[in-house]
């Protein structure tokens, strides 16, 4: 099978092209072949080393893929060979050929696209997880979305719409903005062009928000504190800005407020059955037609340090998916 190696740590320039011997199955393990797989901002730090999860070197990067169950470990009976599934893997999706807790293999639906579903565990579940297990977001509450154009971000635009939220995007252009507009978001911010605090105040009516969902960091955080709601809930998700904010304890304080941390796959890890259960609404939810990810761009396997350059840099909108030789551009 061909797979990218991350042999030395850096930036995604460091991944080679390698042949790699077929994958054999342990006890509660599946081995996948790979349709597709998800490129996320995660997969990039773990290749410069900056995660929290640092593997041995050499490493095949990639945490979720989607494609047909090619083997099982003796002991698994809730999966069959040449079932659709799409998986979190942690580390060794960029192949063609992946190997996964059966924990985290979950069967799709069939009318469902090979790059749907590689977009589906990470970014949805990370979305899910932190707004309705750690936030318990609630129909006709507001949630403000930064980054929100963003492979995790816009995934958390339409869940909140889903729930019955009212959602208020922020993002850095109009491109990003009219994105947001199309997978429902009630309102928007430029935080380019605009104050983030006096459009959150204009647009609340000086009420404030009820959940902040951040995956960038950076500026926007302090703002986005001071505009929380009473008894309001701030996810800090990510620092795809680079830049982890640093925020006054007496902003929550004020406001009763409280700070969550979102790190959905070690939670999933210690949680398979109410993440399983999870999955299982967002594929009900991508069935009647709430979730629809955007594919902002297809890469063959070969040309995944392109695609993962592209994410590390805040250039994709939406999600970025590599293909493999597999992949024969239906759904079936």
């Amino acid at each position: 099978m061909r797979a990218l190696v991350c042999n030395q740590l850096g930036t995604p320039d460091v991944l080679e092209l390698t042949e790699l011997p077929d994958l054999e199955p342990g006890l509660g393990e599946v081995v996948v072949d790979v349709r597709a797989a998800g490129v996320n901002f995660p997969d990039g730090l773990m290749v410069a080393g900056n995660y929290q999860t640092k593997p041995e070197l050499p490493f095949v990067p990639g945490s979720e893929v989607a494609g047909v169950v090619r083997s099982l470990g003796a002991d698994v009976t809730a999966l069959h060979v040449g079932q659709r599934v799409t998986a979190f893997c942690r580390i060794g999706g960029y192949a063609e050929q992946a190997r996964v807790a059966a924990a985290h293999v979950h069967p799709i639906p069939d009318t469902m696209p090979w790059s749907d579903a590689a977009a589906m565990p990470v970014a949805y579940g990370t979305s899910y997880h932190g707004l309705v297990d750690r936030a318990g977001l609630a129909a006709g509450e507001t949630v403000l979305v930064l980054g929100a154009a963003g492979g995790v971000g816009l995934t958390a635009v339409e869940i909140g719409r889903a729930l019955g939220a009212r959602v208020i995007a922020a993002a850095s252009s109009a491109e990003k903005l009219a994105l947001c507009a199309a997978h429902g978001a009630d309102e928007l911010i430029d935080y380019r062009r605009d104050d983030l605090s006096e459009r959150i105040n204009e647009i609340t009516g000086g009420s404030g928000v009820d959940v902040v969902y951040d995956p960038v960091g950076g500026a926007a955080a302090e703002a986005a504190v001071r505009r929380l709601t009473w008894g309001g809930r701030y996810l800090t998700v990510g620092y795809a800005s680079g830049d982890i904010p640093r925020v006054g304890m007496n902003r929550l304080l004020l406001n009763e407020g409280n700070l969550m941390g979102v790190l959905w796959g070690a939670w999933a890890r210690r949680n398979p059955e109410r993440d399983a259960a999870n999955m299982a609404q967002l594929f009900d939810w991508h069935q009647e037609g709430l979730l629809r990810p955007h594919i902002g761009g297809t890469h063959d396997l070969a040309d995944g340090v392109k695609a993962l350059d592209v994410v590390m840099n805040r250039g994709a909108l939406g999600k970025l998916v590599l293909l493999t030789s597999n992949q024969n551009g239906i759904t079936q």
